[in-house]
């Protein structure tokens, strides 16, 4: 009977808020107060620059990054391929590279892959140069001398300095490189097929475009080879009015070791094929040609 007359104990909780406690909100104020106020003392500061500051700060920043730029003309894959392997072989060369302004010249040879050395040489010398190869240690390509010099002559043509400009954005970043340059004609290719005035012409071509390259060199660690070859051109037919063309050869090779004593690492492929054939270039200077169009 008495347990039936006990009432139900009823226990109440007050929870009690304490205003401004430890919370962290404040702090996400703050720091969106400092920021506020870091950008503000860097417009007052940008105010009282002269000209050349405030461009170099524009162009910095309006810039973007060397794979930023392989990633919006070359693709995602060889974007990747590229990152992959720089993270792999050289992690702190890789967020180096990744700071660096587009516009400050890259040593070509520091890639790292093959695909995206191929990829940048189609957007440099896609519509200029012919039979282009790669290997891990360098690459060669031909200029027919139709894109540079009047037929049969030194004379420089119209094309001349753009595509010795275009030539020198390639070696202008280069290091610890031996870049051989071998101007190729036929006897044919002069008039009366002279082999005196052939090798001069010849000459004269490569003696002119050396020049221009070895004073595009940012470093003194690399080396410029210049050598000529004047040839018969068989199954001619005298008196024929189209002279045979000629070219320049160019090749770009990594020396065996680095000033430093460091070796080189070579060009490889982490994706696709290990073969590096004229059907990729080409692939990329279609790619390249399309990108240009669109810009």
């Amino acid at each position: 009977m008495a347990a039936k007359d006990k009432k139900p104990t009823i226990v109440i909780k007050k929870i009690t808020i304490v205003a401004g406690g430890h919370g962290g909100s404040w702090k996400v104020a703050l720091a969106d107060f400092m920021t506020a106020l870091m950008c503000f003392f860097l417009v007052m500061w940008l105010l009282g620059q002269s000209a050349e500051t405030k461009k170099a700060v524009s162009d910095y920043f309006s810039s973007p990054s060397i794979i930023e730029y392989n990633f919006q003309n070359f693709g995602v894959e060889i974007t990747l391929e590229k990152l992959f392997l720089d993270l792999v072989n050289e992690p702190l060369r890789a967020f180096q590279s990744f700071m660096e302004p587009v516009d400050k010249t890259p040593n070509v040879m520091d890639f790292g892959s093959a695909k995206v050395v191929t990829a940048f040489m189609a957007d440099k010398m896609g519509d200029v140069a012919k039979n282009y190869q790669v290997s891990e240690d360098g690459m060669e390509f031909d200029i027919p001398d139709s894109q540079m010099f009047v037929p049969g002559t030194a004379r420089p043509s119209e094309s001349y300095v753009k595509v010795v400009d275009r030539l020198k954005q390639i070696t202008t970043g280069l290091e610890d490189t031996i870049v051989s340059l071998n101007s190729r004609l036929f006897n044919q290719s002069v008039k009366d097929g002279n082999p005196s005035v052939a090798h001069n012409v010849a000459e004269e071509r490569v003696d002119l475009i050396g020049k221009q390259i070895q004073a595009s060199f940012t470093h003194a660690s690399n080396d410029l080879h210049t050598s000529v070859n004047v040839v018969d051109k068989r199954n001619f037919v005298e008196g024929q009015s189209v002279r045979p063309p000629g070219f320049i050869h160019v090749s770009i090779k990594q020396k065996a070791s680095r000033a430093d004593g460091q070796k080189f690492r070579p060009l490889d492929r982490a994706f696709g094929k290990t073969d590096t054939d004229m059907s990729v270039y080409d692939n990329f200077v279609k790619q390249a040609v399309e990108q240009k169009k669109k810009h």
